[in-house]
């Protein structure tokens, strides 16, 4: 995913890992030079996984580890806009759409990517809200998905 993003700078940017796991995607996002990542899971020890990580990897000072509901994260406002957002939410739900839909365009760089992992047989439409799908790779039954915001016509 990251060669991929390589065309795009993911240095320098804000990262939101949601549905963070062991936070392996926000870390390498760190590691690769972003500004700052969140992390959101609703599994306590799972974060307690990442956090660790971010220790180990000496990033912890330019992290934030929340944990909770990833939809009601995405409610409250953010101080700085997000230039990269993951989401992998357990595969058999419709968490990644919701997630995707619940995102702020305010809480978003102009330039943002938002990247959904999927199943293949449960693939996220093209467009949702304000996001765009610009591209999509496979691996096994396993999908990247690659969204921008839609860019809406001067009037």
């Amino acid at each position: 995913m990251f060669n991929i993003l390589n065309r795009r700078e993911v240095a320098s940017g804000r990262v939101l890992d949601l549905f963070a796991g062991s936070g392996a995607v926000g870390i390498e996002a760190l590691s690769r030079g972003a500004a700052h990542a969140t992390f959101v899971d609703s599994a306590r020890p799972a974060l307690g996984v990442t956090q660790g990580n971010l220790k180990e990897m000496g990033l912890a000072d330019r992290a934030t580890v929340h944990a909770g509901d990833a939809i009601a994260f995405l409610k409250k406002p953010c101080a700085e806009p997000w230039s990269f957002v993951f989401i992998d939410p357990p595969y058999a739900s419709d968490l990644a759409v919701r997630a995707a839909q619940a995102l702020p365009v305010l809480s978003l760089t102009a330039d943002a990517v938002i990247v959904i992992e999927h199943d293949r047989r449960n693939a996220p439409p093209e467009a949702l809200g304000s996001l765009v799908r610009t591209d999509e790779r496979r691996y096994g039954d396993t999908l990247l998905s690659f969204y921008g915001i839609h860019e809406v016509p001067a009037p």
